[in-house]
């Protein structure tokens, strides 16, 4: 009984190479690259027959499947994934802005489990994870050759249970271990949205969300009508989003008809230019937009639509340099790969992939770290007297300042011209 198994799985798989070698023909012109398309698949299908037949332990052929996938898609690069059905089903929770776990944003950076972004308000920003860190251990194991999904998967578990976490931190040069609680993770994309000083306004964008630019454009609403003449819009640890919802964002600044983002892939068909179309947009004031090491992906997007359109001053730090665009294909039996497909290219045409966007001005992070928590928006502003100045001796965000600095010095000389 267990030979003839054996065998049928070998017949099937020998009709799985078949299958996809007619399949793919046409994607090949020339033979040799049949061949070596052919002797691979060969390979892999003598490797899965040999641990079918000889293993110590039986095993499920999905399971071998799924490891394979898993295995071929991280050794691409850092943001390409398998997922399982069950992955696929938590990624599309993630983008309605609620799940379960830590509140953190991970990717790869050679080779190594690396965090993007804590987000604003989780466990993981209370914590005091930061931008950067690189996770060496996730409950004493060792992170070398985990693949994302798997990062995923034990970082994320219910309420109130804890995981604990080792990281490596380049600016203090050593490891530094995290115990976490869990939570619910909740996540609101516009945590800030109010008049800070004078007519300034002050947006804290926290995540690119589905219902980010409707939840947007009714903020700017009604920040004009109580007042706005100037915008501070904050990017800060902010990780990203969905690719639409950047544009959407980037577009309401802009003026119609200027390239927002380009995308480049391997093939013309990947290739594509996004440009600002939108009936109701907010470009008749002054804007500064802060960023740092922990503003990734959409948030890129956006400060380099804003900066190479001359729409207002990026201040900050340089941003992470997460420019690829990752697309999502659905398998028949409920899993998905995750590939990489093409690269961000700003407006002016600068790769944001490895090198980030370069703010206008620099206000260095430490600066900041020194005066206040920049995640403590909410109790900084409650410290704001209604006159708009800041009590005596009070602590303060520098990069803030900054920025409102900038925005004031703008509206000055409209005022004088």
């Amino acid at each position: 009984m267990r030979k003839k198994t054996r065998f049928f799985f070998k017949i099937t798989i020998l009709a799985f190479i078949i299958g996809v070698l007619f399949a793919g023909a046409r994607a090949f012109a020339a033979e040799d690259s049949r061949n070596e398309l052919y002797k691979n698949i060969e390979l892999f299908s003598e490797a899965i027959t040999s641990i079918q037949s000889d293993y110590v332990k039986d095993v499920d052929s999905k399971d071998l499947i799924y490891g394979a996938l898993g295995g071929m898609l991280s050794s691409l690069d850092g943001y390409s994934q398998f997922l399982t059905p069950e992955d696929f089903k938590e990624m599309q929770i993630d983008t309605k802005g609620e799940f379960g776990g830590l509140g953190i944003e991970i990717g790869m950076r050679d080779g190594v489990l690396t965090v993007i972004s804590p987000i604003d308000g989780t466990p993981a920003d209370a914590a005091g994870l930061k931008s950067g860190d690189r996770v060496v251990k996730i409950e004493g194991e060792l992170t070398r050759g985990i693949s994302l999904s798997e990062a995923v998967k034990k970082l994320r578990g219910e309420a109130n249970t804890s995981v604990t976490l080792s990281v490596w931190r380049e600016s203090e040069g050593k490891i530094i271990d995290f115990n976490i609680t869990r939570g619910v993770i909740k996540i609101k994309s516009i945590k800030v949205a109010r008049i800070i000083e004078d007519t300034i306004a002050y947006i804290k964008l926290v995540e690119f969300q589905e219902s980010t630019p409707k939840e947007l454009e009714k903020e700017l609403v009604t920040l004009e009508k109580n007042g706005m003449r100037g915008l501070v819009l904050d990017l800060r640890n902010n990780p990203g989003g969905l690719l639409d919802v950047a544009y959407e964002v980037s577009d309401k600044f802009l003026s119609e008809g200027v390239v927002v983002v380009s995308l480049k892939g391997r093939h013309p068909k990947q290739n594509k230019v996004y440009t600002a179309r939108s009936k109701r947009s907010f470009t008749d004031f002054p804007m500064a937009v802060l960023v740092n090491e922990g503003s990734a992906s959409a948030s890129e997007i956006v400060a380099g639509a804003i900066k190479d359109n001359r729409r207002g001053i990026i201040v900050g730090t340089k941003t992470f340099g997460k420019g690829s665009v990752q697309t999502v294909t659905p398998l028949k039996d409920g899993s998905a790969i995750r590939i990489t497909t093409s690269d961000y290219y700003t407006p002016a045409n600068h790769s944001i992939s490895e090198v980030g966007i370069i703010p206008d001005v620099t206000v260095e992070k430490e600066k900041v770290l020194e005066a206040v928590d920049v995640s403590k928006e909410e109790e900084l502003f409650e410290k704001i007297e209604p006159d708009g100045k800041k009590k005596e001796k009070e602590v303060y965000d520098n990069q803030l300042d900054v920025a409102i600095g900038i925005v004031k010095g703008t509206l000055l000389g409209n005022d004088k011209n």
